[in-house]
């Protein structure tokens, strides 16, 4: 699913500017464009620039990611039909971590990549041609989405005949394989790698305050104090509250976003979004999905067989017809 900025910008009602930024002074509230422009005179400026990656020896050349370029996930296609072509190949599936954050992490959609892998090459009936590999270098990866659903991701690795190696910190990549720090090296023909976030590096000559990861600080409802004006959402600000499982995730940026353009016309009348904080996702496999929802009261996760994928698959088209108002917005979404 793919939305067109200038389709969006035409849409709301705002110019885009396709541009890198090179620099950003919070204080004097410019922007210099890698082009030369400088954007400033702006009230309010909404700082929602992503994050950067946690960077790993070798990994630029020797892993793709479905959570950085496009471009990367069309190669990951391209190279796997190509083993395929071949006739079968060694395939790992991981991602990495954060000890100074670690709302940072991208599980989700390793996991999905790789059961959809699974599935593809036991519908082409070539499955037992490829050896499949998850790994991460903490002792219990996806624990965030609660003890139940750690066990069940457990019983679907060892269902599908998936094999893991965890608890390893990731030292490099290699083009035909991953080390870990005990010195073992994983085998691979083709690495699917999704790194964990940091800061934008931009941000780090801003003047804004940053956590130690990097992410601007800000109060509950996305404010920058000590510079008025100056707010960050989504991956681009450090997520406030005390449990360890909370994540950076699309819908609380969403929540952030729809927030911070209510405060400031309602500056008396603030939103927080603190009460929003929740994982939620409907984790695609292939032949069906699993809804996986967790918050501080509650935590569940929902096997959702074949109609799973069809719900994923429609979430994308309501996603991309609602936001370029196509269609209404479902209540609170």
């Amino acid at each position: 699913m793919s939305v067109p900025l200038d389709d969006l910008g035409e849409a709301h009602g705002f110019d885009v500017i396709v541009d890198e930024v090179s620099s950003l002074d919070a204080k004097a509230k410019s922007v210099i464009l890698k082009s030369g422009a400088t954007l400033e005179g702006f009230d309010k400026i909404i700082i929602a620039m992503g994050h950067h990656k946690v960077q790993i020896k070798g990994m630029k050349e020797h892993t793709l990611s479905i959570c950085g370029a496009p471009e990367e996930a069309v190669e990951l296609h391209t190279r796997l039909d190509a083993l395929i072509q071949k006739g079968g190949g060694k395939l790992a599936f991981g991602f990495g971590g954060n000890p100074k954050d670690r709302s940072s992490v991208r599980g989700g959609p390793a996991f999905e990549v790789m059961f959809n892998v699974h599935n593809y090459l036991k519908k082409r009936k070539l499955r037992d041609k490829f050896e499949l590999t998850f790994f991460a270098p903490m002792q219990r990866p996806g624990e965030k989405m609660e003890e139940k659903a750690h066990v069940m991701m457990d019983k679907m690795l060892g269902m599908t005949n998936i094999d893991k190696k965890i608890g390893k910190k990731i030292v490099s990549f290699e083009s035909d394989g991953i080390i870990f720090e005990d010195g073992e090296k994983l085998v691979s023909d083709l690495t699917m790698f999704i790194s964990a976030g940091k800061g934008h590096n931009i941000l780090e000559s801003s003047k804004l305050p940053l956590s130690e990861a990097g992410y601007v600080v800000t109060n509950e409802y996305n404010e920058v104090e000590g510079f008025e004006g100056i707010y960050a959402i989504g991956d681009s600000a450090m997520l406030l509250g005390e449990n360890d499982w909370k994540a950076k995730q699309g819908h609380v940026a969403e929540v952030m976003a729809r927030n911070v353009a209510h405060n400031i016309l309602n500056p008396d009348d603030k939103l927080s979004y603190i009460d929003h904080l929740n994982i939620l996702c409907v984790m695609d496999i292939g032949n069906g999905a699993a809804f996986v929802y967790r918050s501080n009261t509650s935590a569940k996760m929902i096997p959702l067989p074949i109609i799973g994928h069809w719900m994923k698959k429609g979430w994308g088209w309501y996603c991309k017809n609602s936001k370029l108002g196509r269609i209404p917005r479902l209540p609170g979404l």
